[in-house]
């Protein structure tokens, strides 16, 4: 039996500092000198956006640092909170969490994007004369992409957390219908159409928190919006109230999510996007609305015990519903799309349970997913830029020409499936023990039968794209070559950290330990 560690861990202290509201700031000014300079310069576009992408991954290491260094060998300082303007932004473990994975994710999709953009075919899919100009608009979206994601997760504002949220959506919609074709005009459509409709819902529910924490009493002025301060008063809440804001805050940030019901919007998006999009999309955004779910959902966790049953057949109807869906898919981008949806709902999963184990599994497999998933879809990029071509069937062959490439792909398609030694094996199988530990055994069943489905969903077009031999001799399979240096380089980091992780989980245990405690709210 696993129970809150709440007590074994110092309390951590507030302390002012600059940290949080420059690593959102800075991505914002840096959007604006590049529109600014670098429309016909795209060597100077590239040069800020690195930059900025490198500054937001170091102050994201760096408070990181700071919220765990109480646990270091030999240290006698407790972890901090970060805090800022008044309490309204603050960063503790949790949040230094989904930062290291904007800052550490961010930086990689940015170098990757470097050289992606440059590739010709992509370019004439631009069009010749916007290039130039699209290119610059594309690095200033792209570091406000990053600016927005890091607001979302340093904020303590309810409201100002579905400002920053909606504002990732404005940001990365813009970044769907990049190529400013019909198929990408139709996606970023349907992109910021459905999530702007959706993420209303979690407005309605921000502002329902807000005025069942006022109408307590022990609030005043200001802090009824302030998430930390709501969770103390959460107990005296009727639950009636709580009810309502909750199922709001689900239906928002689940749909931003991309939990199944609320999904349809994913795999065109995922789909039309630029590759280095695409790994932002599913490899961090996804994961920064779920962060969002669980800051303010879990609050009531105690005060709601059926919430948690809901939420875990929430969670496994997205697991199976996305595995089934990937299973059936044609074309690389779309099979990784629909996979994040099944992804979400282990991490959805092991947060409802509720304990300290199942926060943990979950907080986790939302880590390890954003490193699989920012692989799996640089790999399929890789492909997509060597070749031309997305759909499994027109593929085959390609691991003699591309090694690197095709060795990347198989360590996520396995990482992802829960395959040992990665870490997708170590997280699910925490989120397991979390599931059959609360008695949720039909969680368990469903979990486990997904994964061997996913392994059926990765591992059958893996051999098919790089070791069967192709269905027709394509020109452009004969012509094709491993990528540039620019490219598999990003690719060979995050396999080496997916190995890395299910060979070492220790690494990551002091962050993920402080955080779980954060937001389990029962003992299990």
């Amino acid at each position: 039996m696993v129970s809150i560690q709440a007590a074994a861990v110092a309390p951590a202290a507030g302390m002012p500092s600059l940290l949080p509201p420059t690593v959102f700031l800075l991505p914002i000014v840096a959007g604006f000198v590049i529109l600014a300079g670098g429309r016909r310069h795209h060597g100077f576009c590239r040069a800020i956006a690195l930059l900025t992408a490198l500054a937001v991954a170091v102050l994201a290491g760096w408070m990181a640092w700071l919220t765990v260094r109480g646990l270091l060998p030999g240290s006698t300082l407790p972890g901090v909170v970060l805090t800022a303007w008044r309490d309204e932004l603050r960063v503790d473990a949790l949040s230094a969490l989904v930062m290291l994975v904007i800052g550490g994710v961010g930086l990689l999709a940015t170098l990757y994007s470097a050289t992606y953009l440059e590739h010709q075919p992509l370019l004439d899919r631009v069009g010749v004369g916007r290039a130039e100009r699209r290119i610059a608009i594309f690095y200033a979206l792209l570091v406000w992409f990053l600016g927005t994601m890091s607001w979302a997760a340093v904020t303590n504002n309810i409201v100002m957390l579905y400002v920053a949220v909606e504002a990732t959506t404005l940001t990365s919609g813009l970044l769907v219908a990049f190529y400013w074709d019909r198929r990408g005009l139709e996606a970023g459509y349907k992109y910021l159409m459905l999530l702007t409709v959706g993420i209303t819902f979690a407005l309605f529910g921000c502002v329902v928190i807000y005025a069942a924490g006022a109408a307590t009493g022990q609030l005043h002025g200001a802090q009824p919006l302030l998430i930390s301060r709501v969770r103390e008063v959460a107990s005296l809440i009727p639950a009636r109230s709580a009810l309502v804001g909750v199922s709001l805050l689900i239906v928002g940030f689940g749909m931003k999510a991309g939990l199944a019901p609320f999904h349809p919007w994913l795999p065109d998006a995922h789909a039309e996007a630029p590759t280095p999009v695409s790994v932002l999309l599913s490899g961090v955004m996804i994961n920064v609305a779920l962060y969002a779910l669980a800051r303010t959902v879990s609050i009531f966790f105690p005060a709601l015990p059926l919430l948690t049953v809901f939420l875990v057949a929430l969670g496994s109807f997205s697991m199976l519903l996305g595995a089934v869906m990937a299973l059936v898919q044609d074309d690389l981008k779309r099979l990784l799309a629909y996979s994040s949806v099944s992804q979400m709902g282990y991490v959805l999963a092991g947060v409802a349970v509720g304990t300290y184990l199942g926060a943990f599994g979950g907080l986790f497999h939302l880590l390890n997913h954003a490193l699989i998933k920012a692989l799996l879809f640089m790999a399929a990029g890789a492909v997509i830029y060597a070749t031309g071509i997305r759909r499994v069937s027109s593929l085959g062959g390609l691991a003699s020409r591309m090694p690197v490439t095709s060795a990347c792909f198989i360590i996520g398609a396995l990482a992802i499936a829960g395959f040992p030694p990665f870490n997708g094996f170590m997280s699910k199988l925490t989120v397991y023990l979390a599931l059959a530990d609360s008695g949720l055994w039909w969680a368990v069943g469903i979990a486990v039968f997904t994964s061997l489905v996913t392994l059926v969903a990765f591992v059958r077009p893996a051999m098919r794209v790089f070791w069967a031999a192709p269905a027709s001799p394509d020109p452009a399979l004969l012509a094709s070559r491993e990528v540039p240096v620019a490219l598999w380089v990003p690719m060979v980091v995050l396999a080496a950290v997916c190995l890395l992780l299910g060979i070492a989980p220790g690494l990551a245990h002091g962050l993920l330990d402080r955080a779980a405690v954060l937001i389990a709210t029962v003992g299990g």
